[in-house]
């Protein structure tokens, strides 16, 4: 599947809904030393990052792109053309990080 895929959903969201689709797909990982880490393996209360796919018309702080961080456990998943999607409020978002950002002198590009 192309990455422009997603560009042309065939959905709108609506209000002040975010669509994202997770950069890491659930099951096994790898820690920044290189250990295999289990899906089965419990860990903390762990934030995820997503890349934002579709924005609703009321949404004000995120544009379709932005990379956000949200929580996992607090999200409602959706599959459009065999592809998973979560679908969550813009309320929910924890964090944005965007190359818009970049240039700006008191910004550190991530609003936390």
């Amino acid at each position: 599947m192309s990455e422009n895929t997603h560009d042309k959903l065939p959905i709108r969201m609506l209000h002040d809904r975010v669509l994202v689709r997770s950069d890491v797909p659930e099951g096994e990982r790898r820690s920044g030393g290189g250990i295999l880490i289990p899906a089965t393996a419990a860990v903390g209360k762990r934030l995820a990052w997503a890349e934002v796919v579709a924005v609703g018309q009321n949404v004000r702080t995120v544009e379709p792109g932005d990379r956000v961080l949200y929580d996992p456990e607090d999200r409602a998943e959706v599959e459009v053309r065999g592809v998973a999607y979560v679908l969550m409020r813009e309320r929910d978002l924890h964090a944005v990080a965007a190359d818009r950002f970049e240039g700006s002198e008191d910004s550190t590009g991530l609003y936390l």
